[in-house]
């Protein structure tokens, strides 16, 4: 007995539907126990990442409680047990803290006389690739200060060089640097390389006056004029003050009366 075109339609969807759950069916018998373990593994990651980031906040807030202890006990006097705590949170602690561990460590040090320590503190602090790069390279200015006796003036200016030449962004320390490259020209006799340095030193903003008061002198002792570069600054400061009203004087005050 030929079908009917309604049931024509219902046997071929019934058809097509019994393909489907075929095809269904062997997806999850091949594939099946794949996707299982990829979402299993997909919450278990989702969850390390968050049991992680808890772990990371917590041992900040650790760090931070630590170097307020130690900055305590170095206010009080107590150097020895400072230094002790600073290396536990140096070995312990998370980068940044880590970094200041050293700083700190190196400080305490220097200040007891101890420049051969302080330097080999700040050698590791520059070499340490986990730590910011202007942390790293105040590190090798530091260094480069404590051991500047022993150094030939070579050695210093290969050292400084990096930031001395830095462009774009400049160097957050080129003023260190290149002042400790400059003393270093001076001493091999290359006065204009000294000059020159000492120009853009006194030629930056923003620097404290005790550095620029000595990089204008120096690099004008070296036949560089770096006051001249001064000069707008300079002429608009006087005439802001003169600018400025005046008090009346003593005398006219006295006529009115």
């Amino acid at each position: 007995m030929a079908l009917g075109p309604t049931n024509n339609a219902a046997f071929l969807q019934e058809v097509d539907e019994a393909v489907r759950k075929d095809q269904f069916d062997s997806f999850v018998e091949r594939f099946g126990r794949w996707i299982v373990v990829g979402v299993l593994a997909a919450l278990l990651a989702f969850g390390g990442w968050l049991y992680w980031g808890h772990r990371q906040e917590a041992q900040r807030g650790a760090d931070a409680e630590a170097l307020l202890a130690t900055l305590d006990q170095l206010k009080s006097g107590q150097a020895a047990a400072a230094g002790t705590a600073l290396a536990a949170l140096e070995a312990e602690g998370g980068d940044a803290y880590r970094g200041i561990a050293i700083f700190q460590q190196a400080n305490i040090k220097a200040e007891g006389g101890d420049l051969k320590a302080a330097a080999a503190l700040m050698a590791k602090a520059a070499a340490d690739t986990k730590l910011d790069q202007a942390l790293r390279d105040l590190a090798l200015i530091r260094q480069t200060a404590f051991e500047y006796d022993a150094l030939k003036p070579e050695t210093v200016i290969a050292r400084m060089k990096p930031m001395v030449d830095a462009k774009d962004p400049e160097s957050s320390w080129f003023a260190s640097a290149a002042e400790l490259s400059a003393i270093a020209h001076y001493q091999l006799g290359q006065y204009k390389q000294a000059g020159d340095l000492y120009g853009r030193i006194a030629r930056l903003p923003d620097i404290p006056r005790s550095l620029q008061s000595r990089t204008v002198q120096m690099a004008g002792m070296l036949g560089v004029d770096a006051v001249p570069d001064r000069a707008d600054e300079s002429a608009a400061e006087d005439k802001e003050a003169s600018a400025a009203p005046k008090a009346p004087a003593a005398g006219a005050t006295e006529e009115k009366k």
